[in-house]
């Protein structure tokens, strides 16, 4: 891409616009900064001229040869349509760096399960001596790996719907978990959210390599849309890839090898068995042995606020799920769990539909109590009336964690857990997912 004496835009100056930032320093272009917030709160932008606050939209883009756009920034924004139709040339960091990268990269995605995965797949070939990198949605920004790399190199890179939606490149391994419902709010439909991630296989050549969940029928469709070499996970059944049966998980790349017992694994639930058996043929495809597989995976206890295992004081269990940012998300934490439970729900509104989540809490035989907090509060208490749930549906007036946690404690019985297990984004009570996660925790170990 030539840049010099190129007007650029860097829409949101968050992680991955500074990355971009730092970047194109020194390259000759014209850049012009623009995000929601104040021009103080921005920090170091350097000789980028920057258009901030409420109203950083308002005279739109035209005029732009090169408009690079972050993550959270919706692709379908008129003002990015309207000037992409006057010849503007829309891109992301990550598209750069696949235009760029010298190393081979290894690429996840699906609605839940994708940090998780690519952590783990890292984790595994950081065990087997390679050359890896870790970025994407979570680790380093892309672009401020380019001077690491080499072709030894290999990149793990957990990739969502807004990264993916308009990517020219695949990356050289591919793995797709199941994909649901998420971001309704941008793309409408579940069918345009499918669409968005199709990049991460449409243009692998015929050397590459694709993982899909063979138990879930969109997943399993990506495999048809691909020229790449196809491997396939389930905990159904018997494929070739990887699969558990009989409590048992087993690799199938080349033939068909032992790894272990599920109930020897730290994390738990389905849902990461799914994500282990992804993560464990990925890394198969890279390089990695059975031993370094198994030197990895029965030690690895998870991500940060991902079903994360607090702690327990004797009378309750603690997990901490606040990345469970929809109801798809929250419904695979609950089938991990067979003590009687206590979850936290609710948060800002999305658009998601709490019918099914409800229809499942009312049909669980451990699902006791249920607190709501946040904006889609009221929706979730008339999904589970509904749904005659016959369990205690408690709101509190005061909207904090350690008044949720009293009424936890108060509602649950010895030996039961308190999850946080939200369904819904974070924002209006909270910074964010962390921020959530954080106060739970603290609110758990009393501090």
């Amino acid at each position: 891409m030539e840049v010099s004496n190129k007007k650029i835009a860097i829409l949101g100056f968050g992680i991955e616009g500074q990355d971009v930032l730092q970047f194109l320093q020194g390259k000759g272009a014209d850049i012009t900064i623009f995000d929601r917030k104040e021009k103080e709160a921005l920090g170091e932008t350097l000789d980028a001229q920057v258009i901030s606050g409420p109203d950083y939209l308002k005279a739109g883009l035209t005029g732009f040869d090169i408009i690079f756009r972050s993550p959270g920034f919706n692709r379908l924004l008129p003002e990015i349509l309207e000037t992409e139709k006057k010849g503007a040339h829309i891109t992301s960091a990550m598209q750069l760096f696949l235009e760029l990268c010298p190393a081979r990269v290894i690429g996840v995605t699906g609605t839940k399960g994708k940090g998780t995965t690519a952590t783990l797949t890292y984790e595994i070939l950081k065990t087997a001596g390679k050359h890896v990198f870790f970025a994407g949605n979570i680790g380093k920004p892309v672009l401020t790996l380019l001077p690491q790399l080499t072709g030894e190199s290999w990149v793990v890179l957990e990739m969502g719907a807004p990264q993916l939606i308009d990517l020219t490149i695949s990356p050289h391994i591919s793995g797709v978990l199941n994909i649901t419902t998420d971001h309704l709010d941008w793309f409408g439909t579940r069918e345009k959210y499918i669409e968005t991630k199709k990049p991460i296989v449409r243009y692998q050549k015929s050397s590459d390599f694709v993982v899909c969940n063979a138990d879930y029928e969109t997943s399993l469709s990506f495999s048809s849309l691909t020229k790449a070499h196809v491997y396939l996970v389930s905990t159904k059944r018997e494929v070739q890839g990887a699969f558990a049966q009989n409590n048992t998980i087993y690799l199938n790349v080349n033939k068909k090898t032992h790894i272990g017992n599920i109930q020897d694994l730290t994390l738990r639930g389905e849902h990461h068995l799914e994500n282990i058996l992804m993560a464990l043929t990925l890394a198969t495809l890279a390089g990695a042995s059975v031993d370094d597989i198994k030197n990895t995976i029965f030690s690895f206890s998870g991500l940060e606020y991902r079903l994360q295992y607090v702690g327990n004081d004797g009378k309750f269990t603690y997990y901490n799920d606040s990345a469970a940012t929809n109801p798809d998300a929250t419904s695979a934490a609950i089938t991990a769990f067979h003590e009687p439970l206590t979850i936290i729900l609710g948060g800002s509104d999305k658009g998601l539909s709490y019918d099914k989540l409800a229809e499942q809490i009312a049909n669980s035989e451990n699902v006791e109590t249920c607190i709501l907090i946040g904006q889609v509060r009221d929706n979730i208490h008339h999904a589970l009336t509904q749904s005659k749930f016959a369990g205690t549906i408690l709101t509190p007036e005061e909207q904090t964690m350690h008044e949720c946690m009293r009424l936890a404690r108060e509602h649950t019985p010895k030996g039961g857990v308190i999850l946080l297990s939200p369904a819904a984004a974070s924002f209006g009570l909270f910074k964010d997912y962390k921020d959530r996660g954080a106060r739970f925790n603290a609110a758990a170990m009393g501090i």
